[in-house]
């Protein structure tokens, strides 16, 4: 009767777990009610590891929360299982620095540090969770932003041989837009004849069809972009200057669970729209701190271009701010904030 008593007391138990994640192998670690140390154990980062993992977390009563280290990169597989199975996860950062040098840095102790993070409500962000369109369409994005990053950087190294190059070539292709550029360079047919001169035209043939090739890549991935972007958010590409390319960067830092963000002003902050005061008062800066985002921060700037080059009441708002005072960046910085609070309501999956 004793054990039956002894047993029930254990299993009643709220425990909380925090896991320090890698590649190939995760650390967790279980605090009871009050804070203290259960156990510590190491399991693979497989399907099969995150079960045992959550297993043996179960050993030692209810499991009532999990801080879960980088649920991002290596630890998305173990946050989908834990909250599939309907126990809440907290996204974790990184352990103190101060700790780390006075303690030293060891998976066992990044894991207590996780779990103490989310026992004590230090961390409390949900993760952004990648089981739906969103993950889809960031999945995509990751193919076209590098795509179009070798294309600029395929069409840099076109103008710069050019620049380099025969005197004949450079007045040929000096002023040629980038997609003209490309199909004339594409289009060479060299012949054989002065060594530097015929080399440099082949070099530029293959860097032509390079950038046609990124093209067409870029199209490609951009019909399967587009529906699910509209799908996803409708009144969002709605607004005055979103495309579908602003509209999935801003999508893919909401992520597929946008409630995660507890205001509008969370999401402003997240953006980096939001002003950062020093300890004197003064206003410092507006970039995102670490935990931020810069490519939503750059799908609201690109907005903003758009609007104040042509949407008559920016141009009228930042004509009026430019009589008070304001400077150009500080305009663009309570534009970029407006943005951002027109756009919040329209990230919800339920937002028309």
């Amino acid at each position: 009767m004793t054990v039956t008593i002894v047993e029930t007391g254990v299993r009643a138990r709220a425990i909380t777990g925090g896991v320090d994640t890698h590649a190939d192998a995760h650390v967790a670690a279980a605090l009871d009610p009050i804070g203290g140390l259960l156990g510590v154990r190491e399991f693979p980062a497989t399907p099969a590891g995150y079960a045992r993992l959550l297993g043996w977390l179960g050993g030692f009563g209810t499991v009532c929360l999990v801080g879960v280290e980088g649920t991002g990169s290596y630890g998305a597989g173990l946050a989908r299982h834990i909250a599939a199975a309907g126990i809440r996860v907290v996204e974790v950062d990184r352990s103190d620095r101060q700790d780390r040098r006075r303690r030293g840095k060891s998976d066992p102790l990044d894991a207590v540090s996780a779990a103490r993070a989310a026992q004590s409500g230090r961390a409390a962000g949900a993760p952004k969770g990648r089981d739906g369109q969103v993950e889809a369409i960031r999945a995509l994005m990751v193919a076209k932003r590098s795509a179009r990053s070798e294309r600029t950087q395929t069409i840099c190294q076109a103008r710069a041989l050019i620049v380099t190059g025969p005197d004949d070539l450079r007045a040929r292709f000096a002023r040629h837009a980038p997609a003209d550029l490309a199909a004339e360079l594409a289009s060479l047919r060299p012949r054989p004849g002065s060594m530097v001169r015929y080399h440099t035209l082949l070099s530029l043939r293959e860097l032509g069809r390079r950038a046609q090739f990124l093209d067409a890549q870029l199209a490609r991935l951009d019909e399967f972009i587009v529906p699910l972007v509209t799908a996803r958010a409708p009144g969002l590409l709605a607004l005055y200057g979103v495309g579908p390319d602003t509209a999935a960067m801003l999508l893919v830092t909401a992520g597929d669970h946008p409630g995660r963000l507890r205001s509008e002003a969370a999401w402003a902050h997240l953006c980096g729209t939001a002003p950062l005061s020093a300890s004197s008062g003064k206003v410092t800066r507006y970039r995102p701190g670490p935990g931020g985002d810069r490519q939503a921060g750059h799908a609201l700037w690109r907005i903003v271009f758009t609007r104040m080059g042509s949407d008559a009441a920016t141009r009228a708002y930042a004509g009026r701010r430019t009589k008070e005072g304001l400077s150009k960046k500080e305009i663009i910085r309570c534009l970029k904030r407006y943005v951002a609070r027109q756009v919040y309501p329209h990230l919800r999956p339920d937002a028309g």
